[in-house]
């Protein structure tokens, strides 16, 4: 596959490259200055959410072509290094003919898709949660290799409540990740490991350092564990905020030495990237908070930039709304979100005006 940079990621006739010379160059690419990942793994039940927001009806062709939408948009892999999808796309055709994933590529963007298929409750804990999909893993990651993904990504998610997360919802979501992590390389895939704190609840930002900081610190043990190659595999987690509806109202700047800090302590060196999700946070704040993370004057061993979902297309979406005569109005919106990320990233994005946010109570500009 060609990227913009002109970069082959698979194997040349003349020489085999090992699985983890492979591993390595696909978790680079993905992590290029000023590029980051386009989340748009939204299972059929998430869509009919977003879809029932723009009064829009929702079905396996809706969906074709809301993706379709994205996909197509001129210029978007200057900003974009990947995206992650739902298994549904893979087989999915623009109305061109083209599948999707070919589009993808022509606009060089690199596939990979989301593995895990949906969660369970873990026995005894308070409304604590697990992944599943580890059952098939290795058969499914043979499927989407061949249909041209190279890379991949497990959630798990973890919310703050007063004895929660558990340590044994810690370690049994942990040891997921972990076994995820090994069975995607071992098919050639690299894998994205999401670790999710909510920033749902009354919670401080302490709190919630506290917190990730234990979530990833049992998750890269987990991957010791399992021998993953640290090298050509990807951390995606949430930045370090206050609860939702908590009292305290971080600043970027706030939010920047707390998510530094936390990672400094936990991700080792050799990981190949650190991928900031923008998990309840409006689009306004996901790129400043972004910004002033770039911005940090600190130790950061690891190259960091965004993947994001909704705060990188849900003002396309609303644009869109299902209407054909809408669509390059929408393009020209995820777009220009992606050019802002891509600023974001490399810590030189600036603000046009002064912005209000709803859950602040005093006005920012953004550095």
């Amino acid at each position: 596959m060609t990227q913009g940079s002109g970069e082959d990621l698979s194997a040349t006739p003349s020489e085999e490259p090992t699985l983890e010379e492979v591993l390595r160059k696909v978790a680079n690419a993905l992590v290029r200055p000023g590029k980051g990942i386009l989340l748009s793994d939204e299972s059929p039940a998430t869509m009919k959410k977003r879809f029932a927001d723009i009064g829009y009806y929702n079905n396996e062709e809706s969906r074709r072509l809301y993706r379709q939408m994205i996909f197509t948009t001129d210029d978007l892999g200057e900003s974009i290094s990947g995206a992650v999808l739902h298994q549904e796309t893979l087989h999915q055709r623009s109305d061109k003919g083209h599948l999707l994933t070919t589009q993808m590529k022509y606009h060089h963007l690199v596939p990979g898709v989301s593995v895990d298929i949906g969660v369970a409750p873990l026995f005894g804990s308070e409304g604590e949660l697990t992944s599943l999909g580890l059952d098939d893993i290795t058969a499914r990651c043979k499927e989407y290799k061949a249909d041209g993904c190279h890379f991949s990504k497990a959630r798990c998610v973890f919310q703050i409540n007063p004895n929660t997360p558990s340590y044994s919802a810690i370690m049994a979501n942990a040891r997921v990740l972990g076994r995820f992590a090994f069975l995607c390389q071992k098919s050639g895939l690299v894998p994205i490991v999401q670790a999710e704190i909510f920033p749902v609840g009354y919670h401080g930002l302490d709190r919630m350092q506290k917190v990730t900081e234990t979530v990833l610190s049992a998750v890269f043990k987990c991957l010791s564990d399992y021998q993953v190659f640290l090298e050509g595999c990807l951390i995606a987690v949430n930045m370090v905020t206050s609860g939702n509806s908590s009292t305290w109202k971080c600043s970027p700047q706030d939010v920047a030495m707390a998510t530094v800090t936390t990672l400094n302590r936990t991700v080792p060196p050799a990981v190949a990237g650190v991928l900031l999700l923008s998990g309840c946070l409006s689009e306004v704040e996901a790129t400043a908070n972004l910004n002033a993370i770039s911005q940090f004057i600190g130790k950061k061993p690891w190259p960091i930039t965004f993947i994001f979902g909704k705060a990188l297309h849900g003002s396309s979406l609303s644009a869109w709304k299902g209407n054909p005569e809408n669509v390059k109005i929408a393009q020209d919106i995820l777009l220009e979100k992606a050019k802002d990320n891509s600023q974001a990233a490399l810590g030189v994005y600036k603000c046009r005006d002064f912005i209000q946010t709803k859950e602040t109570s005093s006005t920012i500009q953004t550095l």
